[in-house]
């Protein structure tokens, strides 16, 4: 175990990182960025437009997979079963002011599922614990997003959101550097 500073906190905080971008076990790790949230409710779309956008940006290493969760749930168990590290991308409703970048691991994460924000929260909770009783739960989970401000219908996001897109996508990158995995940004032109 290693300490790193949480990128979005600040806080020093115990990772798990043998060696820069293998699993204990010497392997390549298995690293899966998922995009969740509702396209036709502005910002619970957060997920999915961060995902879209995410390769635009930035050169990922090939231990890291993009996976568009919608509002998918049980249909993810096979996709989710016994990765390295899950990096969930949402709309996180914390009672912050709306395009407040946030950052949930540990015993955060169940809280997390416990504040609905909509239907495929409940989905990939029980995603999450039915991997945990087989013993093939992510080793690391980590949730990023954004206070949204709006979950009127709508395929946009809002202004306030939108703005905060480039910070949430730099988290990811530094919640990758965490897992001793790094991306490249891109030319400014590609975003």
């Amino acid at each position: 175990m290693s300490v790193a500073r949480a990128p979005a906190t600040g806080r020093e905080e115990c990772v798990r990182a043998p060696s820069p971008g293998l699993s204990e076990a010497g392997l390549p790790l298995r690293v899966i960025v998922l995009g969740a949230g509702n396209l036709l409710l502005s910002d619970e779309g957060l997920g999915v437009h961060a995902i879209e956008r995410l390769p635009l940006v930035y050169a990922l290493p090939p231990e890291v997979e993009i996976l568009d969760g919608g509002t998918c749930g049980m249909e993810l168990l096979e996709a989710l079963e016994g990765l390295d590290a899950l990096i969930m991308v949402d709309a996180i409703r914390a009672g912050t002011m709306p395009g407040t970048p946030l950052r949930l691991t540990g015993d955060a994460v169940p809280v997390f599922f416990r504040t609905k924000l909509s239907p495929h929260q409940i989905g990939l909770c029980d995603v999450l614990a039915t991997l945990d009783l087989l013993g093939r739960a992510p080793k690391y989970t980590a949730i990023l997003g954004v206070q949204p401000q709006s979950l009127a219908l709508g395929m946009e996001l809002t202004s306030t959101v939108e703005a905060a897109m480039p910070k949430l996508l730099q988290m990811v990158v530094d919640e990758l550097v965490v897992l001793g995995l790094g991306a490249k940004p891109l030319a400014a032109e590609a975003a």
